[in-house]
């Protein structure tokens, strides 16, 4: 199939499929089965409610997730920070986006996603039923 008409083009040509900040890398494996698509995300230190998957557009899967501010540490005035990467303390908050363009041929509302042991798990189920194929008459015109 050619790249450009490729319903996954989106997760390797699109500069906005992937932005992150705070350094965090959002590692995805993306499998296929004959019955679902299978996401997973690394998403170390962020709970359940600090990631958010959303389908947008119809058929952009979004996952993304904020991390939240660790505690008083940065608040206290005899603490000093001398490294920051994982997003919080005194550069505030930090997180991630991934944005996926699914295929047609997907049930949409029957996603299901967990998290554990910091990866997150996005099942996407597969419509394997089967679709009657689309028969268009087209009028034919004469000049007669």
């Amino acid at each position: 199939m050619a790249q450009f008409g490729d319903p996954f083009r989106r997760f390797f040509w699109s500069p906005t499929i992937y932005r992150t900040s705070q350094g965090s890398s959002a590692l995805l494996d993306w499998l296929e089965s004959p019955h679902a698509h299978t996401f997973k995300i690394n998403v170390p230190g962020y709970s359940k409610d600090d990631i958010k998957v959303q389908v947008e557009e119809g058929n952009v899967l979004v996952i993304s997730a904020e991390a939240k501010n660790e505690g008083q540490a940065g608040k206290e005035k005899d603490v000093v920070w001398h490294v920051a990467e994982r997003g919080g303390g005194v550069t505030g908050k930090g997180g991630f986006s991934r944005e996926i363009e699914l295929p047609e041929d997907v049930k949409v509302d029957h996603i299901k996603a967990s998290v554990e042991n910091g990866v997150l798990t996005v099942v996407v189920p597969k419509d394997t039923t089967p679709k009657p194929a689309k028969v268009r008459n087209i009028n034919i015109t004469s000049k007669l």
